[in-house]
């Protein structure tokens, strides 16, 4: 993504929202640049898919939850949905990722995030998520590895692939990044065998089935999810939870500054939204965004005028304080719940 732009002017550029001479120019530049990586990951995905490079197996069923396009589709809550399903019928699980955006020896934001909803599901981070799998079951006797954010990880054998669509970009505007934000080309998503349409009661039902017809053509196998992310509870840095249906409603009536560094900021907008709340100003900041004490000074000044600032769990967990000056600052948790096809997908979680 271009440095000069936060995620939500990027998109509004590749979407072709943002118009003019200029704008189509950049559009242009940006579609040249992403032929070499289409073609690599083309190349790549044929290596895999022909035999030529190796998949290893690890013993245990693997389940992935990935996406075709970068950034926040909804995978967090996704893989705790799935890890809570296994905990109840008493299977060891264990998560594994990349740990992208992560300082030597630290963790990153997903992992701290999941430690805070999950604290008794291993997570374990490595560059190499086979040698993390295989850590898990030798170390931890782990039955189950959750893969997070693995689909383009085609290394590490799974027996279920789980994409997530954002209802706000499904496609990625068409184009491999940085023309659009697709991961790989749209063919890729022949390989899921489930897909999750996530956020989507953000469109109504025609829009809904559009996006599911066109599904069906890219991956005529695969299961059809829809899902919302429902604010859940209200979170400080102590842990401290206060349900939001317990919240007077002079609570959601009070001005709201509202930031985050996530993939797709549309997102964390809708879940204020739906909240009601008075948001007088927004700010972004990059996904995997490390908060210095320069930000925290800065963010101090922009939230004066506000009686509270809300931001996301990821966020949260990064910055460890309960107020920003004198202004209580909180994570809106959200939880997913299913609108279709929660029967269908545990179906083929049961044969897994």
């Amino acid at each position: 993504m271009p440095a000069v732009l936060n995620p939500s002017e990027f998109r509004d550029l590749v979407s072709g929202r943002k118009k003019g001479a200029v704008a189509a120019c950049l559009r242009a530049g940006l579609r040249a640049a992403g032929f070499p990586y289409s073609w690599a990951m083309r190349l790549r995905n044929r290596r895999f898919d022909r035999g030529q490079a190796e998949i290893r197996q690890v013993g245990v069923p693997v389940i992935c939850v990935g996406n075709l396009t970068l950034g926040g589709t909804g995978k967090t809550p996704m893989i705790e949905w799935l890890a809570r399903h296994f905990r109840v019928q008493g299977v060891r699980v264990s998560i594994v990722s990349r740990g992208y955006g992560a300082q030597q020896g630290e963790r990153n934001d997903e992992a701290l995030e999941l430690e805070l909803a999950l604290p008794d599901v291993p997570h374990l981070q490595n560059p190499n998520r086979v040698e993390a799998a295989e850590a898990a079951i030798e170390e931890l006797d782990t039955q189950l590895i959750l893969l997070d954010d693995g689909f383009q990880h085609r290394r590490l054998a799974r027996d279920l692939d789980i994409v997530l669509l954002d209802a706000t970009e499904p496609f990625g505007y068409e184009h491999v990044f940085p023309r659009g934000t697709l991961r790989e080309p749209l063919a890729g998503l022949a390989r899921a065998q489930v897909v999750v349409l996530s956020r989507a009661d953000m469109l109504d039902a025609t829009a809904r089935k559009e996006i599911q017809d066109r599904v069906a053509q890219l991956a005529p196998n695969s299961v059809w999810c829809e899902v919302e992310h429902k604010p859940a509870t209200l979170l400080d840095a102590n842990g401290k939870e206060q349900p939001l249906a317990n919240l007077p409603a002079s609570s959601q009536a009070k001005r709201i500054a509202a930031f985050c560094g996530i993939g797709n900021p549309a997102g964390f907008r809708h879940t204020l939204e739906t909240l009601g709340c008075d948001v007088i100003a927004w700010r972004e900041f990059p996904d995997h965004h490390s908060y210095t004490r320069e930000d925290v000074t800065a963010l101090v000044d922009w939230a004066s005028d506000a009686d509270m600032v809300y931001c996301t769990r990821k966020d949260l967990v990064k910055l460890g304080v309960t107020h920003l000056g004198g202004v209580s600052l909180l994570a809106v948790s959200v939880q997913l719940s299913f609108l279709a096809g929660q029967e269908t997908l545990e179906a083929a979680l049961g044969r897994v």
